[in-house]
């Protein structure tokens, strides 16, 4: 639930109809999800991935030939975001699968909060506060 709440609140949409299973394994320190997302229309698969591509603090990595998809140890120490597997869910026309790995460390904490704090230093949201 907290990965439900936490998305919710993030987002601001109390009642953003999500849901998740987290699985504790062990790996030294990066997160992985499968993720399923439903929209209201329906969308280009490769103009998708090419947003997903281009996307700030995210890598895209997929090799559909070789079977290489993110895993875990790919992301350990790195910025970015991995993703792969992206494709379309087979029971919703309208909804996308992909999996991603991020090192939970830098990006899910430290890196991200600093990262989060130059974006608003930058855009003038935190008044008085300077790098």
């Amino acid at each position: 639930m907290k990965m439900v709440n936490e998305t919710r609140k993030i987002m601001g949409i109390p009642d953003l109809p999500v849901t998740a299973t987290c699985v504790r394994v062990p790996v030294l320190r990066a997160h992985s999800e499968a993720i399923n997302l439903a929209f209201d229309a329906p969308f280009d698969l490769n103009q998708a991935r090419e947003a997903i591509a281009q996307a700030p603090g995210v890598q895209l990595l997929e090799d559909w030939e070789k079977n290489y998809f993110p895993m875990p140890i790919d992301a350990s120490g790195k910025d970015d975001v991995l993703v792969g597997r992206i494709r379309r869910d087979i029971s919703n026309p309208n909804g996308l699968e992909l999996w991603l790995c991020g090192d939970q460390i830098r990006k899910g904490a430290a890196l991200n909060a600093v990262q989060i704090a130059e974006l608003l230093v930058e855009r003038g949201w935190l008044a008085g506060v300077s790098g």
